[in-house]
């Protein structure tokens, strides 16, 4: 019942983006769950992508990840700040103003952003800069268990527009 209506709450925002964040390692994990993670390339913890929440199928890879992963809309500002401090392009190298400028016709990093979230550009579907963002363990760690979800007062599953301040302990 709760899972429909997380669900509903992703599907009523069009043109939301969806982060979605590894927070356990790689034993003890169902099979169908690690598979659903690798279609993520969440295959690290730590790991973080991000997908238009309007995507068919999301809501039910995200049911079967509510016990290893966290996720919730980021705001632009926090966009920004993922791109600027955790962003590379293939290659490993990290966003310059040549970069920017001949490889994806944007003038800046925001102008990257609004591209991203106005759904010109989407991460998983293009070839030049990576999907996957790796962050490090939360500044101070968690204040919460990591073995509940967030409805029961813990860090996996759902968090709406409360990852943003996880993603700016996690940069």
């Amino acid at each position: 019942m709760q899972i429909q209506a997380v669900n509903q709450n992703i599907d009523n925002k069009k043109n939301s983006l969806i982060v979605i964040i590894r927070m356990k390692g790689r034993t003890n994990i169902r099979h169908d769950a690690e598979y659903t993670l690798r279609l993520f390339r969440l295959y690290r913890k730590y790991h973080a992508s991000i997908y238009p929440s309007n995507l068919p199928g999301l809501s039910g890879m995200l049911n079967k990840i509510k016990n290893y992963a966290t996720w919730g809309e980021i705001s632009r500002e926090m966009l920004i700040e993922l791109l600027k401090k955790r962003g590379r392009i293939v290659g490993g190298e990290k966003f310059t103003q040549s970069i920017l400028s001949e490889k994806l016709n944007v003038k800046s990093i925001e102008e990257l952003a609004d591209k991203i979230i106005n759904g010109e550009i989407i991460l998983h579907e293009q070839e030049l800069i990576k999907p996957v963002f790796r962050l490090r363990p939360p500044k101070k760690g968690f204040k919460r268990s990591t073995r509940k979800t967030f409805s029961e007062g813990g860090e996996l599953g759902y968090r709406g527009n409360e990852i943003n301040e996880l993603l700016k302990k996690m940069i």
